[in-house]
């Protein structure tokens, strides 16, 4: 969806206090839900087809907050697509062999091969938001690191791969209320974690990190959306609209059958 995405444009400056995240337009719940529904038929078939053309990828990254909702925008706009032509893939805290690489390496290879559709819960972009907000390595390493990754980015794009990202935009006081949520339903005591409340304490500086981001990696070919994600029903419509259009615009085709085939006899 347009109105989502980033404009980009050099020097040009993102704001997120400029962004309502509760925005939902003139949709309500029911609507949008019965529209997802569709979309999600429609990103099934386009699936099918670019896992059968074999030509093209498509990358979709997913950066938030925490509790922002990606888990649950994956899982709700991914529902129904044939896994093996989708992978899924979770970033956490880099592991010592990842942190003797460059901090490219571990991201690149799960970059999806031609055909697929890979799906990136937080990605290389830890390294200019977590790893800037905690001084985990020094200033003039983690300013290089935006070039690196537009240049990681458009190398994608040269050997046919889209790239579709978005950011999650959720309120403070919607983080709180979703933290709350999980401390009062013991069955989702597991998604709580005490290191979420130290990173809540940090809001501003990560805002300030997205905000850079945002405008430092904002490249043609891999544009940001900015997601209001305060309502979840809004935020799963506009990201599947956003991956239809996409998809829709790649345009896979059905690879051309084997010659003979009306000739064929199964035999018994």
């Amino acid at each position: 969806m347009a109105k989502y995405k980033v404009t980009p444009k050099s020097g040009s400056s993102v704001k997120l206090q400029q962004y309502d995240p509760g925005f939902h337009a003139d949709v309500d719940e029911a609507s949008a839900d019965a529209e997802v529904a569709k979309l999600k038929n429609k990103i099934e078939k386009l699936q099918e087809r670019l896992y059968a053309e074999g030509k093209q990828s498509l990358l979709i990254v997913f950066q938030a907050m925490d509790t922002g909702g990606k888990d649950g925008v994956i899982r709700s706009v991914f529902s129904g697509v044939n896994p093996l032509g989708v992978q899924v893939t979770s970033f956490k805290a880099p592991t010592a062999e990842e942190l003797a690489h460059d901090f490219l390496w571990r991201v690149h290879k799960h970059t999806p091969a031609k055909g697929y559709i890979g799906v990136f819960n937080r990605s290389h972009y830890e390294d200019v938001l977590v790893v800037r907000v905690n001084n985990l390595v020094p200033k003039a390493v983690w300013k290089e690191r935006y070039d690196h990754i537009n240049n990681f980015e458009a190398n994608l794009a040269a050997s046919g791969t889209r790239i579709l990202k978005f950011y999650l935009h959720i309120s403070k006081k919607e983080q709180k209320k979703r933290l709350l949520a999980r401390l009062a339903d013991p069955k989702k005591h597991w998604k709580f974690s005490t290191g979420d409340l130290p990173v809540r304490e940090q809001w501003d500086a990560y805002m300030e990190a997205y905000e850079a981001a945002l405008e430092r990696c904002n490249i043609s070919i891999a544009p940001w959306h900015i997601v209001p994600s305060n309502h979840k029903w809004y935020r799963d419509l506009v990201v599947a609209k956003a991956i239809v259009a996409e998809l829709e615009d790649m345009n896979p085709q059905y690879p051309p059958p084997e010659a003979g085939l009306e000739s064929i006899v199964v035999p018994d």
